[in-house]
């Protein structure tokens, strides 16, 4: 029986699907803002999206899954003040919002292929869908949850007796207290947030609507988009934890607002990802993205195999050492598994069945992908070289998704005489010797590697 922690009840809870006869699973998944490339903190979220999927399909579960493009812009502050970031990156980089959405849309998208994350069902783009959002505001207005200023329409956060406190259990006291500045001296309360906006004459995205030029608040996407394609109450919503206390909080109010139900019966969030033990951030320049893994010599999968290292529920710490280690790791992992490819013996049943029987067990147990690799790697060190286990491993690939069927392209064994030329080139390239070392570089190709020269040393790459 697969179960799943809900952040709404705090508890691993026994799944089933609302629609029961037909079998399907209706899940939406919080996208990118698509105003700059995506960083690998994001890609743990949607590596963990994309596990989920694959383990609710493992379960025989069909799926209509949903996720949004943020195309349209938010403001950098979660509190209705500041710079629409849309436009603040068009305005950096000299090109219109659409042609921003557009590069970056198509970046997280190739990111995503590298990653082995499939396509969703429905991938929805927020510019798509500006009249199915008016629709949802006119109706919070209608139902009372809602007042208008002379900036726009606010949600009446007093209506809800636990507002900001669904999933984040916020003291409303403290909700209160630490309340951001407010740029919009008619709003009721500290804590209300907008919901449609009139778009001042230079603001770039407006759309003509029953208050005129106006555009959108960022929170109301992803409540008008997963009603249009899931219903007032569909089975699982996916998100980083970083969604919690603002963003989903405010998809719940909107929606009983609305409504009168909360989205989503179970709420699904990835902790964050550090960076040596730290925030990312830009400031400190470790922002990274899965390209800079790839100029580094890393294989994108590294990072997926990398993420199985800590449950989802758990923070992760990436460093460029365990990332290097999975890169290893990974390698090893399918030379292991074509050992089983190309074996003659014969696999003991009851070991096969034992294997399938832990792997279903830590997979459904809040999808525990640290047990389930392990279990991989014990199929792997099976003594009998046997087609069987092989099988058994490509079976439990359709989950993990790191292609242990195909050789990696990142070669961590390498020839003694490449380890020497190595070392002499790293000498070389110390004494300043450029010379030498281009010289080293190309007899290193000879052997059918190419050397790159990174902040943290020469990487090998096969040719």
């Amino acid at each position: 029986m697969l179960k799943l922690y809900n952040t709404l009840t705090k508890e691993k809870e026994e799944f089933e699907p609302i629609d029961k006869e037909n079998n399907i699973v209706r899940m939406y998944s919080c996208g990118l803002t698509v105003y700059n490339y995506a960083h690998i903190g994001n890609m743990r979220t949607y590596i963990f999206m994309d596990t989920l999927r694959k383990v609710l399909k493992y379960n025989g579960y069909k799926l209509m899954h949903v996720m949004n493009i943020t195309d349209v812009g938010h403001l950098t502050s979660d509190a209705d003040e500041g710079e629409d970031k849309m436009a603040k990156s068009a305005r950096e980089q000299n090109k219109s919002v659409y042609e921003i959405a557009k590069m970056y849309t198509e970046a997280y998208q190739n990111d995503f292929k590298k990653l082995n994350i499939e396509d969703t069902e429905v991938l929805a783009k927020a510019t798509d869908h500006i009249k199915e959002m008016e629709e949802y505001v006119k109706e919070i207005i209608k139902n009372g949850y809602a007042y208008e200023t002379s900036k726009g329409v606010y949600f009446d956060t007093s209506k809800l007796e636990k507002y900001g406190r669904m999933l984040s259990n916020n003291n409303m006291d403290d909700l209160k207290a630490g309340a951001r500045v407010e740029v919009d001296t008619e709003k009721r309360n500290p804590q209300d947030f907008a919901i449609w906006i009139k778009a001042p004459q230079e603001h770039i995205m407006k759309w003509d609507s029953f208050m005129g030029l106006c555009y959108p608040g960022w929170h109301i996407e992803c409540s008008a988009m997963s009603r249009k394609y899931l219903g007032d109450v569909f089975d699982i919503h996916t998100g980083g934890v970083d969604h919690i206390p603002i963003h989903h909080e405010n998809e719940i109010a909107q929606s009983i607002g609305a409504t009168g139900c909360i989205p989503a019966k179970r709420w699904m969030h990835v902790e964050f990802l550090q960076i040596n033990g730290g925030k990312m951030s830009k400031s400190l320049k470790n922002v990274y993205t899965i390209s800079d893994l790839e100029e580094k010599g890393m294989e994108a999968l590294a990072y997926r195999y990398f993420s199985y290292s800590a449950h989802y529920r758990t923070k992760l710490n990436f460093t460029w050492d365990a990332i290097k280690s999975a890169q290893i790791a990974l390698n090893r992992l399918r030379e292991a598994t074509k050992q089983h490819q190309n074996g003659n013996g014969i696999a003991d049943e009851n070991k096969i069945n034992e294997y399938t029987r832990r792997f279903e067990n830590a997979i459904n147990d809040d999808i525990n992908m640290p047990l389930a690799i392990a279990v991989v790697w014990d199929v792997a060190r099976e003594q009998e070289k046997a087609r069987e286990y092989y099988d058994l491993i490509m079976k439990f690939d359709s989950i993990l998704s790191l292609n242990l069927d195909k050789e990696s392209s990142i070669d961590t064994d390498y020839p003694e005489e490449v380890k020497t030329l190595l070392e002499e080139r790293k000498k070389s390239r110390e004494d300043k010797d450029y010379a030498k070392s281009d010289e080293l570089r190309d007899k290193i190709k000879e052997y059918g590697y190419e050397v790159k020269d990174t902040r943290e040393g020469q990487i090998l790459k096969k040719i």
